[in-house]
């Protein structure tokens, strides 16, 4: 991940500023006097301490767990930084507490964990998931971050089974749940079918793999028109360098070797991988229409003016600094928001794909004139250019909500919680939904 000078000093400026890094504690009850002190801790403490003992579930009412997620990370697949280790992820992890604060009023804490590797510093499954366990009664949700797969597979696998709260591995579901609303949406503005169309992935890794099975199994894609490729190339049978259990899935019978074989007659590419490694003549070689997601950060597989002069109908990149961003911000906050106000012990198939749902249809809605008016604050250019404008404002080059549109962690929170109620994984049921949208909409201004 290469940056300018520029931007390196600014960022490390940023995170120096007059006080080292990006977060804090803030208190929530008074710790004035004699009075206080002794309620907030000994001796009146123990009186809370007392009735958790009694009814373990009073410990949402004592204490913050209910609001409290763990961002966890080893460090072994940090952004386009790779295996950088846990103390250099650290940033990271502060920034994803940021956000989860920002968009909804989560108090999220790093927790990067170190001794969890093998001998060739990957990240040991094991070690992990007995580390990560252990949090669980101080914090209502997991949020694993940044962990190399393929050992991320098992480790969130296993811990959704043993631990009682919800736990998302983001870098797997995050891309998933948000690409596919995009996906919805620029395929309804094509006209084509999603169990017809054919995908190409590049990059099978962690994100890739999840993209693809969550398309299959949410979306309605079919496996068989799926091709994923990786750095040795396409993923078919009999290969057997640098093979896993999640690829072998993939594995079709084809002679399509390269990247470049891959994309002919494809209608969709999905980049999970590294910047320029798609042409103006791969993409004409696609189907008519091609949707183009190259999400590949800073630098994504295609350009976007590069790839629509090629022909492609709908781009999208993980840059907020051309049309449809497909940025986690737009899921994760909304999902934890949702999955911990039912106190869900799950994140599951039902709750992700209300996720994906609730983000295809916002674009689909005419904007409300108040919402209107912080979108122009927020996107002057996109905002002048008409992209928020009619009955319904999807377009080519909105087939994807903004991340400080204020709708979209309401919406989404709602509908996860929703679907937590609906599949039986919520402990505390909300009675009126879209009067919980409503609050949510006034609790996060």
């Amino acid at each position: 991940m290469a940056l300018d000078e520029a931007l390196k000093k600014s960022a490390c400026d940023y995170h120096l500023g007059s006080k080292p890094g990006k977060i804090s504690l803030k208190t929530t009850k008074p710790c004035d006097t004699q009075q206080d002190l002794s309620l907030a801790y000994t001796p009146g403490v123990a009186a809370p301490c007392l009735e958790i003992q009694a009814n373990p579930d009073d410990i949402y009412k004592y204490t913050a767990k209910g609001n409290l997620v763990a961002v966890v990370s080893d460090g072994t697949a940090v952004l386009g930084l790779g295996n950088i280790g846990p103390g250099a992820g650290m940033p990271v992890m502060e920034g994803k507490a940021v956000l989860f604060k920002k968009f909804a009023d989560i108090d999220a804490f790093p927790v990067c964990i170190c001794d969890v590797f093998d001998e060739n510093g990957n990240s040991n499954a094991k070690k992990v998931i007995e580390t990560v366990k252990r949090l669980e009664p101080t914090f209502g949700g997991i949020n694993l971050e940044d962990i190399a797969a393929p050992a991320c597979f098992k480790i969130e696998k296993t811990l959704k089974k043993i631990m009682p709260i919800p736990v998302f591995h983001d870098d797997q579901h995050g891309t998933a749940i948000i690409s596919l609303a995009a996906v919805m949406n620029a395929i309804k503005l094509v006209g084509k079918d999603i169990k017809k169309c054919r995908f190409v992935l590049n990059g099978a890794g962690a994100a890739g793999i999840a993209c693809a099975e969550y398309y299959i199994r949410a979306g309605g894609a079919k496996r068989k028109n799926f091709i994923l490729c990786d750095s040795k190339g396409v993923i078919h049978k009999g290969r057997t360098e640098g093979m896993n259990a999640e690829k072998k899935r993939f594995a079709l019978e084809t002679d399509a070797r390269t990247l470049e074989d891959a994309m002919k007659g494809a209608d969709l590419f999905i980049g999970l991988s590294k910047g320029n490694c798609v042409t103006a003549e791969m993409v004409k070689s696609m189907a008519k229409d091609p949707i183009i997601f190259p999400m590949a950060n800073p630098t994504p597989e295609i350009m976007p003016d590069i790839a629509l002069a090629a022909g492609a109908a709908v781009v999208g990149t993980g840059r907020s600094d051309f049309p449809n961003q497909i940025n986690n911000v737009l899921g994760f906050p909304g999902i934890f928001r949702g999955a911990l106000d039912v106190r869900a012990t799950d994140i599951n198939e039902d709750m992700k794909f209300a996720a994906s749902k609730a983000l295809a249809e916002i674009v689909n809605e005419k904007v409300p004139s108040h919402i209107l008016e912080i979108l122009k604050k927020a996107y002057p250019k996109d905002a002048a250019a008409g992209m928020f404008d009619g009955d319904c404002p999807l377009k080519k080059t909105f087939v994807i909500p903004k991340p400080f549109d204020p709708r979209v962690v309401p919406r989404v929170a709602k509908y996860v919680a929703e679907a937590a109620m609906r599949s039986g994984v919520a402990k505390a049921p909300i009675a009126d939904l879209d009067k919980y949208e409503q609050q949510l909409i006034a609790r996060l201004g």
